[in-house]
């Protein structure tokens, strides 16, 4: 048996109610519980404890993200709901009309943001 079983993802919001919107309607994780501390989600699997802050500032870089097996129909789809995806119109990092950038190796990865500014990705990889 592994020491570490399952993953737990932790986010900070200042908007509980932004935070769960977004989670539970935008991207349809189902909500397990929410109480003075944290808004917990189950993600396909995958504990998400957002967590209550009275002040946050956002980390730079992705702090979460999600494997799929076709990108461009994520993308649809998430777009569908509301999500913007970012384009951050690097030289160095081309991307797509859709954001989704095309490293060396043939991998996908897109760019999103939550309420507070937290940076999610999807990703589809080359098997």
């Amino acid at each position: 048996m592994p020491v570490l079983e399952r993953m737990v993802g932790f986010l900070n919001t200042t908007d509980a109610n932004k935070a769960k919107t977004f989670y539970a309607d935008t991207l349809g994780f189902a909500l397990i519980g929410e109480d003075d501390y944290a808004i917990v989600f189950d993600a396909n699997g995958t504990m998400i404890r957002v967590n209550k802050a009275r002040e946050f500032k956002p980390a730079q870089g992705t702090v979460l993200g999600w494997q799929v097996d076709d990108i461009y129909a994520a993308i649809r789809e998430l777009v569908a709901r509301g999500v913007a995806f970012e384009q951050f119109n690097l030289p160095f990092m081309k991307q797509d009309e859709h954001g989704v950038w095309t490293p060396p190796g043939g991998d996908r990865v897109a760019w999103f943001k939550d309420p507070d500014g937290n940076v999610l990705s999807i990703s589809q990889h080359v098997r």
